[in-house]
């Protein structure tokens, strides 16, 4: 069965183009001739590593994202630990990090967006509740006692 994975490994700075190129064709042939299929190939050229790596500061990154039964995984990754140029690699399967992404956006898209729904109207069922109140009165008193505050701070805006 075969799964998908993202190989991603870093060769040594001091390897020139062309044997890069000649490195990942080697790979590339071995993957497909296990029974393997790859789906790209992608340079990502010249990087600064985050720490010393068998004492090199930075290294070409490469990621590979194949589909290959997990035996010839064992063999790919036994060939990058073998390998001269290549200073570290790491092996991803991805397939089931895309059943993941996918379930949970199906769960994002069942739940309703709140932000999308339109608000109801809340005047109505004040106004009926003021007029049930036998406290109206204060409720009017209320926007009269905080308009003297707004003269007041609109002298102090006069006064600067």
């Amino acid at each position: 069965m075969n799964r998908t994975y993202e190989i991603m490994f870093i060769v040594r700075p001091d390897v020139e183009e062309a044997d890069l190129d000649k490195l990942i064709e080697g790979f590339s042939a071995n993957i497909t001739a296990g029974g393997g299929e790859i789906k790209t190939v992608e340079k990502m050229g010249r990087r600064r590593l985050a720490y010393t790596v068998r004492k090199f500061n930075d290294g070409f990154y490469v990621l590979l994202n194949i589909a290959a039964p997990g035996n010839l995984i064992a063999e790919i990754e036994r060939r990058l630990r073998v390998s001269e140029p290549v200073i570290k690699f790491i092996t991803v399967r991805m397939d089931e990090e895309e059943k993941r992404l996918a379930k949970v956006k199906a769960l994002r898209d069942t739940k309703v967006k709140r932000s999308a729904q339109p608000i109801p109207p809340q005047a109505a069922p004040v106004a009926v509740s003021a007029a049930a109140e036998p406290d109206a009165p204060a409720a009017v008193e209320a926007p009269a006692a905080a308009e003297p505050a707004a003269p007041a701070a609109e002298t102090v805006e006069a006064a600067v």
